[in-house]
């Protein structure tokens, strides 16, 4: 399987050899591209989320959805973001200004950050460090702060309700989905994302295959959890529009909601993602030992295996937000403290005996 990393040293060497640019240079013209290529990606995937979304929601609903703007409604996105950059941005009465105005910037760093951290391909990891699954979770974290300021700095009742709903569920689900996740490291031996996905390369290797059961328990319990933590239905009581309005995005207009808006879909693709990648093999192809049948599915490139676990993912998690009711704060919390949190920590011990035995998929 082709591996990208060629491509970055071709490109060191176009830079520095052929053109003669001093390495610093050559790092932050590097580094510059990068962050406009994550951008860019950002904001195609967010597009495609939220077309997607309201497509799923509408077949669902025995519905069409939008069909007005351009063909089968492909421009009707487009239009919607045309019309919140046309708005006008302003700051409400009796509002912290500065709580008010960094919120959604916040929001947008946590999920841009964790979006840099995913592996794309053989090689094509932005941010690869050693201790990835860890920072990976720490970077991400940062928008239960920019969800919890936009609420108390907007100074409305709804948006601060909204506010602490957010920060007790959210931070009570990272502990399960952070479980989940230090159960995959003890079976990979790493923390660094290309090296779980590595790990997974092979016949049945997966690890949902090759952990058995404690793997597929946290494969579970990820989900649920990294469905709560992006605040998507059943557990979207911080926006509960019957009750909060819009929750803690009430007071926001403009790109100020657009920025709420495009974190929420980004933090969706983000925990299916790390999901596909920590659990299903990320980029790695499906293998059964079968020479004819692997051979197949390597021609497959890499990045097509990850798109395509990370949308299924991303499938299953819009049919669960349109099929089921939402869920009280109580029966939220009792949900995360009395089941999934008891429940990962038992399957991280039995994970641990797994691999002490050595009974897994080797």
């Amino acid at each position: 399987m082709f591996d990208f990393s060629i491509v970055t040293q071709w490109f060191d060497q176009l830079l520095q050899v052929t053109l003669g640019c001093p390495s610093w240079l050559a790092i932050l013209i590097e580094c510059v591209l990068v962050g406009v290529a994550i951008l860019v990606g950002y904001a195609l995937i967010a597009i495609v989320l939220i077309f997607m979304e309201r497509k799923v929601c509408a077949y669902f609903q025995c519905r069409l959805g939008p069909m007005r703007v351009g063909y089968w409604g492909l421009l009707q996105v487009f239009a919607d973001v045309l019309k919140m950059l046309i708005k006008e941005i302003f700051f409400v009465d009796r509002a912290d200004k500065l709580l008010y105005a960094v919120a959604p910037l916040l929001v947008i760093i946590g999920s841009v950050g964790a979006f840099a951290f995913l592996p794309w391909n053989n090689g094509a990891t932005v941010i690869d460090f050693n201790v990835g699954v860890f920072l990976l979770t720490a970077v991400s974290s940062l928008g239960v702060i920019g969800i919890f300021l936009a609420g108390w700095g907007s100074n409305n009742k709804y948006s601060v309700v909204s506010a602490m709903r957010s920060a007790v569920q959210m931070i009570s689900y990272e502990m399960s989905l952070c479980l989940c996740l230090i159960t995959a490291v003890i079976l990979t031996g790493t923390m660094q994302m290309s090296g779980i996905v590595e790990a997974q390369t092979g016949p049945f290797k997966w690890l949902i295959c090759q952990g058995h059961i404690p793997a597929l328990i946290a494969f579970f319990v990820f989900l649920i959890a990294g469905n709560a933590e992006a605040n998507r239905g059943p557990f979207d009581m911080a926006e509960a529009e019957s009750e909060l309005t819009a929750g803690h995005h009430t007071e926001y207009s403009g790109m100020g909601f657009g920025f709420f808006y495009l974190a929420e879909f980004l933090n969706l693709f983000i925990n299916a993602a790390i999901a596909a990648t920590v659990f299903l093999g990320g980029w790695a192809p499906l293998n059964i030992g079968i020479e004819s049948f692997d051979a197949v599915m390597n021609y497959i490139p890499g990045i097509v295996w990850f798109m395509g676990k990370a949308f299924a993912l991303v499938w299953i998690l819009m049919w669960i937000k349109w099929t089921f009711p939402r869920l009280r704060i109580d029966q939220i919390l009792k949900l995360e403290w009395k089941y999934l949190m008891p429940l990962a920590l038992v399957n991280l011990v039995l994970m641990t005996v797994v691999v002490a035995l050595g009974l897994y998929i080797k």
